[in-house]
């Protein structure tokens, strides 16, 4: 098997799997283990003078070895050397077996009458391997026409729906967890002791200036109070910070600032001014923002209760 494959090709192939197992097995995160780890670098070094010598080597002991044979023998050796192994032998078989062709010497026996200007016309048969493939094809064909237009399996199209359709799902599904890839329309407001408490670091570094470390506003607008000159709520509030204030006088965009997680953090721990008294407030700036989804739930809410009033007046009347 050695003397099948050269060495320029044995030691490359050795040497990359070597270095495939050591980079799965060493945890590296997202760099190659050898860059995280520049021991692991000499070490494959030292791996690769070692192939390298372990080839010089052997082919060193060969040749000493054919030297000290006599003529004989060498010919015997170099006979056996350039005869091709079982395995290969029995691929160049196979592949003349699927050619179908006939040797030079057996051509007379295909040969066909028709003569053209001394030109003759072997009659040979197709090449098996052609036979064995188109036979295939239409053993392909009556299957998959039995399977989408007698059995009316899923299609293509409806195969690519489907598995766009889960891809999506996965997708919301992990955005729920990666609290890192939200946005304007899918963030929420954090309740979370941590998370609060960055928003909180956050504020302090860099809103402070603006807003007073109580949220009672300064160069900035009151963030305790009920009015919003561009919305309250984390949606509002979030893409307040991301985007920027108003054009030309308000606060700058932190979206290159800052991570859509931070912006998240930031967003709910600046909800939590809503309601207290600072030391120095600030006159409300904008208009009082009132939430739309809870006035929707209090509007159902509010329809509902005649309704239930309605049915009891009308079993009074029918005990009456």
């Amino acid at each position: 098997m050695r003397h099948l494959i050269p060495s320029y090709v044995r030691v490359p192939v050795l040497f990359f799997i070597i270095a495939g197992l050591i980079e799965y097995f060493v945890e590296s995160g997202d760099q190659p283990a050898f860059m995280e780890q520049p021991v692991i670098l000499l070490f494959l070094l030292l791996i690769l003078c070692v192939l390298i010598g372990i080839e010089a080597i052997v082919s060193s002991m060969d040749n000493i070895l054919f030297q000290s044979l006599d003529e004989e023998a060498k010919a015997r050796y170099l006979a056996n050397a350039n005869k091709p192994s079982k395995a290969v032998a029995w691929i160049q078989e196979t592949y003349t077996n699927l050619l179908g062709s006939k040797p030079i010497e057996e051509e007379g026996e295909i040969i066909l009458d028709h003569n053209y200007d001394g030109i003759k016309e072997l009659d040979n048969n197709l090449p098996p391997w052609w036979v064995y493939t188109f036979y295939a094809s239409i053993l392909f064909g009556v299957i998959y026409m039995v399977r989408y237009h007698v059995l009316n399996a899923d299609d293509q199209f409806v195969e690519y729906e489907i598995e766009y359709a889960e891809a999506n799902r996965a997708i919301e599904e992990y955005k729920k967890t990666a609290k890192g890839l939200v946005d304007y329309n899918t963030v929420e407001l954090l309740a979370d002791a941590s998370d609060l408490k960055a928003g909180q670091t956050i504020f302090e570094a860099n809103c402070v200036a603006c807003h007073k470390a109580d949220g009672g506003g300064g160069i900035g607008p009151n963030l305790t109070d009920e009015n919003w000159i561009l919305g309250g709520g984390i949606k509002n509030v979030f893409k307040t910070i991301s985007e920027g204030g108003r054009d030309g006088k308000g606060m700058v965009a932190w979206k290159s600032e800052l991570k859509p997680l931070e912006m998240a953090q930031v967003s709910s721990y600046v909800l939590q001014f809503q309601g207290t008294t600072p030391a120095e407030p600030k006159a409300a700036e904008g208009d009082i923002w009132i939430d739309e989804a809870s006035k929707t739930d209090t509007s159902e809410t509010e329809v509902e209760t005649p309704e239930i009033a309605s049915e009891a007046d009308k079993t009074v009347v029918s005990n009456n």
